[in-house]
């Protein structure tokens, strides 16, 4: 299982340039692949992007080169196309509306269509991701005819995206109509506008928190001030809040979906114990995701929460690593024992998630090298049994450890004494909106749109036409 991407924008701010790059910096744990910044003063946009962390890609040289008072700026964790120069973000076109700039966070379903139907006329495209369709198909002259020719260009969008588009006059900040990534505004003393993925990078550059952009909403921001309006119909009631932004994604920090991140994972660590408790002497997590929801289960279940991992911060978060080898590397980076804390312990280890297991079997492991007395492993979501086509990069069907074990074979793989994941509804019971407006396909296979086929994230690349962002 893979990560997504970090949105950052700011408009009317002398120092747009170097908050988009303590924005970006917060966000850094969405992506890790790539980083970029795209900026104007009125005139020409400027970009610099790389490879690499944010504080590996920008230096002083390259923020003072692309200096404005409008900027946007992305994170990436790939989840179509492969980590190139090329797939960078945010990306930048000419065309005759002038020149603009797109920052994606998501995934597009029907990109392999759209992108074929252009190819057919001739349009060249320059990178792999889905994101590129976006700007072929708002540089389309029948679409620029139109009234509004964004409103037009995002309903033939099917799928997850948040969006960040620059022009020389204006920013524009977009969410699709079932709402699966977060996206908020705010605003500084100054008055400038500020648009993210997350709040904690409102907390870092000392911003205000707003509001949600909501679902199927486009907010423009100008000199004139900020505009809303609504595209993509009635969704009758539905959404697609992405319950995984509260698992796992987002940063604790964090307001997400109008919650705070760290309260709604210690629920659910507290539902966890009221649906699955286990005799032991000291509750742990596997950090640090899971921290959250361990802290709400030793509470719930009256044991001591205590550590058995010391954590490097230096070395990435494993979940958002392109190869399991690069994952498997990082964990042993990331982790080191606390052998005197756990020798002669029952453990109760709380997980926030179980993908294909090999890395929580490595830690499993570690612990009874360490002389972990017993192992009761508690999973503070449900078994993921299905694969993510709206911006996770989770493996195939058939790598998913649930999909194809039950959970007493799972047990048996991870070696530990007992196994129990928190249910369906207990999890859904911990989040404020209604069931109906969250995605949790990855668990019960009710997609919140149809895929009619399976999608490779690395179609491009092999030539053929079937996309994954």
């Amino acid at each position: 299982m893979q990560h997504n991407c970090a949105l950052f924008g700011i408009f009317g701010h002398d120092d747009a340039v170097s908050l988009s790059h303590l924005g970006l910096y917060a966000l850094q744990h969405r992506g890790q692949e790539s980083a970029g910044i795209v900026s104007t003063s009125g005139e020409r946009l400027e970009r610099q992007v790389g490879l690499g962390l944010v504080n590996q890609v920008f230096n002083k040289r390259k923020l003072a080169a692309i200096r404005g008072t409008r900027a946007i700026g992305h994170c990436r964790y790939s989840t179509s196309g492969s980590c190139t120069d090329a797939n960078a973000q945010p990306l930048l076109f000419s065309f005759a509306g002038g020149q603009v700039a797109l920052a994606h966070n998501g995934n597009l379903i029907n990109a392999s269509l759209l992108r074929r139907k252009y190819e057919e006329v001739g349009h060249i495209f320059q990178s792999t991701s889905d994101t590129e369709v976006i700007i072929h198909l708002l540089a389309k002259p029948a679409h620029q005819q139109k009234k509004f020719p964004l409103n037009h260009v995002l309903n033939h969008l099917q799928g997850a995206y948040c969006l960040l588009l620059l022009f020389s006059d204006r920013m524009i900040a977009v969410r699709d109509p079932l709402g699966f990534r977060p996206l908020c505004l705010g605003h500084m003393d100054n008055g400038a506008v500020v648009v993210a993925s997350e709040t904690k990078a409102f907390d870092m550059i000392g911003a205000t928190y707003d509001r949600d952009v909501e679902p199927g909403e486009i907010v423009t921001i100008s000199d004139a001030g900020v505009e809303s309006r609504r595209f993509g119909g009635d969704m009758g009631g539905r959404g697609a809040a992405c319950i995984f932004e509260q698992i796992y994604f987002a940063d604790p920090s964090s307001l997400v979906f109008g919650e705070n991140v760290h309260l709604v994972r210690a629920k659910m660590g507290q539902q966890l114990a009221i649906e699955s408790p286990a005799e032991g002497d000291l509750v742990v997590p596997i950090p640090t995701c899971a921290t959250c929801a361990a802290t709400g289960y030793a509470k719930q279940i009256g044991i001591p929460y205590g550590r058995a991992f010391t954590t490097s911060h230096y070395a990435g978060r494993s979940f958002i690593m392109p190869t399991q080898s690069d994952r498997d590397i990082a964990v042993r980076m990331k982790l080191n024992v606390i052998k005197e804390a756990v020798k002669g312990q029952r453990l109760i280890v709380v997980e926030d998630s179980v993908v294909r297991g090999t890395t929580t079997r490595a830690k499993i492991g570690a612990l009874r090298k360490a002389g972990a007395k017993e192992i009761h492993l508690r999973v503070a979501s449900p078994p993921i049994r299905h694969p993510c086509y709206f911006g996770i990069d989770f493996p195939t069907q058939n790598e998913l450890i649930a999909n194809t074990r039950t959970v007493d074979e799972i047990r048996d793989f991870l070696e530990v004494d007992s196994l129990q994941y928190i249910s369906h509804e207990g999890m859904l019971s911990c989040v404020q909106m209604p069931p109906e407006k969250y995605c949790t396909a990855c668990f019960s296979g009710n997609y919140p749109m149809s895929v009619d086929e399976p999608v490779e994230k690395f179609a491009m690349e092999h030539g053929q036409m079937q996309m994954f962002t």
